[in-house]
């Protein structure tokens, strides 16, 4: 008896995943290797000093762009796509990371964090929505411009895609801009930081608030330093946190305004749980975790195992970073003419300033 032909596709299609994963892993070690061996090998060298300032973000995005540019000339890049989950690894790392932080810096944070993600989200999405009318924009398109760019990127363009039905075309423009967005976000917003001399937590609150992807505000986090890694992480979370309101009111909005229907009332409770980001939950969940842990064993005895965990953070952060590179296409921006890009950059502006303003607000003094 022959093998059925989906059976042959399926076991095929598994094999380039796990081949994709592979590849992600393998840069991941050499990220790794650079990360712990290059300051060691050039200590005393004209490179040393800068090999010793750069973290793993960096040698993570760079060696994954080197790797998507060598798998495209092999012709294999979009047939091991499907290993590169830079979402997955990103919402394990930042999990983990939840370990890390003492539960009563969240909610410190939180008062300023919610504060600055509505107004900051309700600023941005008004004015990248009034602009994208302004410049004759397909209202599902503006749509997702709006909430990628004030909310937490391709995440936000995938949900908001859902809640207006928007084409597959204009799902994959906002994206591709999205991360076209973040890559320089990630190495300017440090060195913006250190120019103005800001502390980290009003360096973190402006990174959060303003890179579009949840693994990009992390490894801009992490080059300014660990505090500034928290708060950036608290802030971006607590947007995601919002992306399921956001979600629904475009879903209500397009639904009663644009279509006229009228069962829109229904399930909407359910459809917010759907698209609330879960991993929010297991961020607040491991810092609760390892505060009441600390606390019973002591700070000394609960040491070894929060650097364990970590360092397992840091291993997925890396898979991540290098899944960004691995993923990044300039293809699907070609076609999408000078609009979208103008609303998008346009906004990304209003989003840095205003961004700037609320952080210098909002978190000023913060943990002093």
């Amino acid at each position: 008896m022959t093998e059925a032909p989906t059976t042959r596709t399926t076991a095929s299609s598994t094999s380039w995943v796990i081949g994709g994963v592979a590849v992600v892993i393998a840069i991941g070690a050499l990220v790794r290797l650079l990360e712990q061996g290059l300051p060691a090998w050039t200590e005393g060298t004209a490179f040393g000093d800068v090999a010793a300032a750069i973290e793993y973000p960096v040698y993570a995005i760079v060696l994954g762009l080197i790797g998507n540019v060598v798998l495209t000339q092999l012709g294999v890049r979009d047939r091991l796509a499907g290993g590169f989950r830079t979402e997955f690894f990103i919402k394990t790392g930042l999990v983990l990371l939840g370990a890390s932080i003492n539960f009563s810096v969240i909610v410190s944070a939180a008062g300023p964090a919610i504060v600055q993600a509505l107004l900051l989200i309700s600023i941005v999405f008004g004015f990248t929505w009034w602009l994208g009318g302004r410049l004759g924009l397909d209202d599902r398109l503006r749509a997702l411009l709006s909430t990628a760019v004030s909310i937490c990127g391709v995440s936000a363009a995938i949900a908001a895609a859902g809640a207006v039905q928007a084409k597959k075309e204009q799902l994959a423009y906002t994206a591709s801009m999205v991360v076209l967005f973040a890559l320089p976000s990630i190495f300017l917003l440090p060195l913006a930081v250190d120019a103005l001399g800001l502390a980290q937590p009003v360096a973190g609150a402006w990174i959060g608030g303003n890179i579009d992807t949840t693994a990009a505000v992390s490894a801009a986090g992490a080059l300014v330093g660990e505090e500034a890694l928290q708060i950036a992480t608290i802030v971006k979370t607590t947007q995601n946190a919002l992306l399921g309101v956001v979600a629904v009111a475009l879903t209500a909005w397009f639904a009663l305004r644009v279509e006229r229907r009228a069962d829109i009332g229904r399930g909407r409770g359910r459809e917010l749980w759907e698209r609330f980001p879960k991993f929010v939950l297991g961020f607040l969940a491991a810092s609760i975790i390892a505060t009441v842990f600390t606390a019973v064993v002591g700070s000394a005895a609960a040491k070894p195992l929060i650097s364990s965990v970590n360092d397992l953070r840091t291993i997925f952060l890396i898979l991540a970073f290098v899944s960004i590179g691995l993923e990044f296409r300039v293809a699907p921006l070609k076609e999408v003419g000078w609009r979208p890009v103008g609303v998008f950059a346009s906004a990304t502006a209003v989003n840095l300033v205003v961004g700037l303003g609320l952080a210098v607000l909002l978190f000023s003094g913060f943990g002093a």
